[in-house]
Formats: structure tokens, C-alpha cells, sequence
């Protein structure tokens, strides 16, 4: 299944903006899986059968898995995602960038490897370096637009021929790389005016919105300036306030309180922006 389908089903079907990161940090686990061998999967898992039916996605973080030489278990975890719960896309949040041969096999370890629906991109390079993940049309390519950080001014708000860098990106996607209709944008809860501005720009194409929760976005900005005409369009993501919203044996249950009251308090701001 196309992955731009896939979402709209899980828009539409479950109710829900709701994506969220797997980002695992094994200090932050509960007591009881502290030093277990394969614990980041059992974590992983665990949050992702307790909120598989609130989401319209999961976004593993390629970096929190690497960094604790668990790529094996990442594979085993999008595997798990596929089997026991068809139809919700994965993110492969990895924001790969690199020449043209290099980004073939950036490609092949999302699509191949991992079995991911879509993976994060950085569109410095330019389109060569995004063409080998554009050939794909059955799977999401997103690109980093405007990020939630606090340094991501640095350079995607400097001008760029009258219009700030961010929206030149957003401008070349949507009329130039989107021509399979796979391509999605990076957009920070945290800047909600400019995140307004791509999309006037971009239509209804969908956009990743991080920064809620932790970062501190502000859930009912980002529908005001986000939603598309259709009434979704987005894919807001929590990762931190919703993985570790719960420290003990109950943590996935503790997860999907979280996961369901930002699912909630969405849908209340949505029926009110609409």
C-alpha cells in the first residue's frame, strides 16, 4: 500500500493526528527492564501494542537504536509493527543526505533493511540526492522544511531571492520532486506562523509536525495554521511526553493515556478549527 494512502486511512478510519517516535533511552526505562539484554525491543513493543489503535503512525529514530548497537532490534520492531499491525505506516526518522550513489544505498537500508513506509530526508544536497528515495512511489519521502529547533533559523530563514530559505524548499518540492505524490514536509510545532506558510504554499500535501510536548509546541497554533482543506494533513509528533509519560510496570498503559489525551485534545482543537 502507498504509504500517502496508508496515512489518510489511519486519518480517517482511527480519528487521529497522533505519530509517535520511538526513541529509546535505556536510562529512562522502568526498573524492571533495566539490564535486560533485549530490552529496547520489549520497551519498543510494548508502547507500540498499547497505542497502535491511536495513532496514524510510529516514528523510530534511526540514532537511538545505532547508538546502542540495537539496529537488529529496530528491524525485529518494524517487522513486529507490519505483522501485528498492518496498515500503520512507519517513519524511518533518519534525515539521510548524501550524493546521488551514496543516497542509493541511504534508500535500500530504509526500504530494503528496515522496511519502513517513509524515511526523514535533508534536502541540502539538492535533487540529485533525494532522486533515489523519489523512485520509490509506494513510500513517503519528507523532507526537512522547518525544523522545531532553536538553531534551525541559522539558515532556513535567511533570504533566498525575497522568500526566506524554508519556503524556497517547500516551493521546489511541491512543484518540482512531487511528481509520484510521495513527498511530505518537516514543519516544527514550535514555529506555527511559519509552518502556516508552507502550507499555504504546499496545499494539502501531508506535513511532520515535531515539537509538541516536550519542546513545548502548542497543539491548538498548530492546527490553526496547519490543517489542510480536507481537516488532517498532519502528522503531529510526541515522542518523549508519551514513551516516558509512566515509569513502572504499567509504563505502556502509561503511554496510552498519554498518547489518547493528545489524541483528544487534538480532535477538540480540530472540531473547533474546522
Amino acid at each position: 500500500m502507498r504509504f500517502h494512502h496508508a496515512l489518510q486511512q489511519r486519518w480517517h478510519e482511527h480519528d487521529s493526528l497522533v505519530c509517535v517516535g520511538l526513541d529509546p533511552e535505556p536510562a529512562k526505562f522502568p526498573a524492571h527492564l533495566q539490564g535486560r539484554t533485549d530490552a529496547v525491543f520489549e520497551f519498543c513493543v510494548a508502547i507500540v501494542d498499547a497505542t497502535a489503535d491511536l495513532v496514524c503512525a510510529f516514528k523510530p529514530q534511526i540514532a537511538h537504536f545505532a547508538a546502542l548497537r540495537a539496529e537488529e532490534a529496530l528491524e525485529r520492531l518494524i517487522a513486529h509493527i507490519h505483522d501485528r499491525h498492518p496498515g500503520v505506516p512507519v517513519i524511518l526518522d533518519a534525515k539521510r543526505g548524501d550524493i546521488g550513489s551514496t543516497a542509493q544505498h541511504y534508500a535500500a537500508e530504509a526500504f530494503e533493511r528496515y522496511r519502513a513506509d517513509a524515511v526523514t530526508l535533508n534536502p541540502y544536497l539538492g535533487r540529485d540526492s533525494i532522486a533515489p528515495f523519489l523512485e520509490h512511489a509506494d513510500k513517503g519521502v519528507i523532507l526537512l522544511c522547518r525544523t522545531s529547533n532553536p538553531g534551525g533559523a541559522d539558515f532556513q530563514a535567511l533570504d533566498c531571492g525575497g522568500a526566506p530559505l524554508y519556503l524556497r524548499v517547500a516551493e521546489t518540492v511541491a512543484r518540482d520532486w512531487n511528481t509520484n505524490g510521495n513527498c511530505a514536509l518537516v514543519t516544527g510545532a514550535t514555529w506555527p506562523e511559519e509552518l502556516g506558510e508552507v502550507r499555504t504554499l504546499v496545499g494539502d500535501m501531508p506535513l511532520l509536525v515535531p515539537g509538541i510536548g516536550a519542546q513545548g509546541g502548542d497543539v491548538a497554533a498548530v492546527l490553526r495554521h496547519g490543517l489542510a482543506a480536507t481537516g488532517d494533513g498532519l502528522m503531529i509528533s510526541s515522542s518523549r511526553a508519551i514513551l516516558y509519560a509512566g515509569n513502572g510496570e504499567d509504563f505502556a498503559q502509561a503511554a496510552r493515556t498519554a498518547a489518547q489525551e493528545l489524541r483528544d485534545t487534538i480532535n477538540l482543537h480540530r472540531s473547533r478549527t474546522g
